[in-house]
């Protein structure tokens, strides 16, 4: 396991909610957080069908372009009742012309477990694949899941995604409805993180 050795860290992410997380997880750490964001980096294209390959495709462009490591995430929801899906295509089941829509993406959800008369409770994880790249093709790989289930209606303003539809195993409460720090101490990203932080940075 290769330790990160560095003071600078790219989040190769244009996603705002999940660099506010990645950067309260990163709080304890002497090291400079930038994102491909702020950095104007491409997005690249992702092409693999599971989250590994993508947030591999993702962390590896950021590092090659700027010599520097690269931390990626790669996520999403799984959904027992519907084999899985949207799995690795969570994001895309929230794409509009105008952007991504996920109130509209949780009722697409919901539609498609109605369909075929999902029985409660209707199980699910959220999953999370960390890659943190090095420039010489090096890289390191953890996961993070969550189990609960997905619940209707929506419940709660704070968070993103489908944390307003999504209830931990445990709770009585949703993702949306959690406090920032609360759902971040419990959270898939957290899960990850913690197992990178103690393989790679301490």
């Amino acid at each position: 396991m290769r330790k990160f050795q560095g003071k600078k860290l790219v989040v190769a992410t244009h996603n705002e909610g999940k660099l506010d997380e990645v950067r309260a997880l990163f709080a304890s750490k002497s090291v400079e957080i930038l994102s491909s964001k702020s950095l104007d980096l491409p997005e690249p294209i992702e092409t693999e069908d599971n989250f590994i390959g993508n947030a591999r495709i993702k962390a590896h462009s950021a590092s090659k372009i700027t010599s520097i490591p690269a931390l990626a995430d790669d996520s999403g929801i799984t959904i027992a009742a519907l084999n899985g899906a949207p799995g690795v295509y969570t994001a895309d089941w929230a794409e509009t012309p105008d952007g991504r829509d996920f109130s509209m993406a949780m009722k697409k959800t919901q539609e498609a477990l109605t369909k075929i008369s999902a029985p409660h409770p209707r199980l699910a994880q959220f999953r999370c694949t960390l890659v943190l790249a090095w420039p010489d093709g090096h890289d390191e790989i953890f996961e993070g899941v969550l189990a609960g289930q997905v619940v209707w209606p929506p419940r709660g303003l704070d968070g993103h995604g489908y944390d307003p539809v999504f209830q931990p195993n445990g709770y009585d409460i949703t993702c949306g409805e959690m406090s920032f720090e609360g759902k971040n101490k419990i959270s898939h990203r957290s899960i990850a993180f913690e197992k990178l932080a103690r393989a790679c940075f301490e």
